[in-house]
């Protein structure tokens, strides 16, 4: 494990946040399109906001990251719920999910494309990708300064090209940049 990678992310979460975020777009606002039962992971899953989200819709779920600190914050949350939540700290990128284990994979605020092959094959036939993270076209700098962390224009499209399409997002600079969903990409997309 990338022990330089893994103090910085355990810092970030030592922090003291009042409130864990909300679960990601993609993921809040299409709950409805999730099955009934299966096989959930969140991955690089931080907090874990999306991890909470799929357990409460019903689903088996497991919560991947490499900062301690964000997996022993997101077990204590999910004790306060009475879920129980696979918290494994794992260095996805040493580690990827093995083929065909999971239902369900969500991505949030994390990219690294090395890793998209491996969430392809880990997602079972009928299976679903949420997908958010940050775009290069921002109106803001939130997220990454580094360009190798950010989608370029409809990467996301690409990275599912072959995937039957359920939705998909990306504002980028287009229109009036005061309103609307700007600085990420989103995809739900399913395994044929």
């Amino acid at each position: 494990m990338n022990n330089q990678i893994k103090n910085k992310w355990d810092e970030y979460y030592s922090s003291n946040i009042k409130r864990p975020p909300s679960p990601s777009e993609v993921l809040y606002f299409n709950q409805h399109l999730l099955p009934v039962k299966g096989n959930a992971l969140d991955l690089a899953c931080g907090y874990g906001s999306n991890a909470i989200c799929l357990a409460m819709n019903g689903l088996n779920v497991s919560a991947w990251d490499i900062s301690k600190i964000a997996l022993e914050k997101l077990s204590l949350r999910s004790k306060e719920y009475d879920f129980i939540i696979n918290c494994e700290i794992r260095d996805v990128l040493q580690q990827p999910p093995e083929p065909d284990t999971f239902d369900i994979i969500v991505v949030s605020k994390f990219l690294d494309r090395k890793l998209i092959k491996h969430i392809c094959r880990a997602i079972k036939p009928n299976g679903l990708i949420f997908y958010q993270t940050f775009i290069q076209d921002r109106i803001k700098k939130l997220g990454p300064e580094n360009p190798n962390y950010q989608l370029n224009k409809n990467e996301l499209l690409d990275f599912f090209e072959d995937w039957k399409l359920i939705f998909y997002k990306e504002e980028g600079m287009t229109g009036d940049l005061s309103r609307g969903f700007r600085n990420q990409a989103m995809i739900i997309s399913q395994k044929i």
